[in-house]
């Protein structure tokens, strides 16, 4: 007996998480001379051959980078609060494909702050994870990379006129829909108070179309 389509699909995202649970170029080929990753490189990606939403953001924190296990820390409490969905529904894969623009943690700035998203990986990698998943419907890109990644001309001058604009964004005829996000992180809590839209309008509308593509 033949090997079926989703057989087939499954085979070949295994295959491809583990190139890229082997990649290193970040740290022994980086774009930049004398840019390479610091520390030893620990990949945090979850694909699937069933999710119909894909989680886009930035990169792995420290926490995430330690543990292996992507938003698991206080931003990823703060993003299942606004999508209402438990710790064990969120790390179901048949649920949900979880896909930074950076696959690893790529340390932190002179004041303390997490770089930029390595940008080997989006180059290297990132258009192949999108292929092996077709059936992706909705693409919630969390972040200034992310929406200039998967947003094209939907995406604006600026995050929070991206995440404004996201009725635009949504309703498109692109094939997946994407639904722009601020990050999640606590440092974005001032950004939230003064943008009460968010809560009010965009929220709403994302946990009832996250509840119908999960159900």
């Amino acid at each position: 007996m033949g090997m079926t389509s989703e057989m087939m699909a499954e085979t070949g995202i295994a295959r491809l998480q583990g190139e890229i649970a082997r990649c290193r170029i970040c740290r022994d080929t980086p774009l930049r001379a004398g840019d390479r990753l610091p520390h030893e490189p620990r990949p945090v990606v979850v694909m699937s051959s069933t999710a119909r939403i894909l989680i886009a953001g930035q990169a792995p924190g420290l926490r995430v980078h330690e543990s292996g296990i992507p938003f698991n820390d206080a931003s990823g409490d703060r993003l299942r609060d606004w999508l209402q969905v438990d710790r064990e529904t969120f790390y179901d894969p048949g649920r949900f494909a979880i896909v930074p623009m950076g696959f690893c943690f790529p340390g932190y700035d002179a004041k303390g702050s997490d770089l930029p998203p390595r940008r080997e990986c989006a180059s290297l990698w990132r258009q192949r994870v999108i292929d092996q998943m077709p059936q992706i419907e909705l693409v919630l890109t969390i972040g200034q990379y992310a929406q200039a990644w998967h947003m094209g001309s939907a995406r604006k001058q600026n995050m929070t006129e991206t995440v404004k604009a996201w009725r635009e964004a949504l309703f498109s005829n692109r094939s997946p829909a994407a639904l722009p996000l601020p990050h999640p992180s606590w440092r974005n809590s001032g950004w939230l108070k003064r943008n009460p839209w968010f809560e009010d309008e965009l929220l709403p509308v994302l946990r009832d179309r996250v509840k119908l593509l999960i159900s």
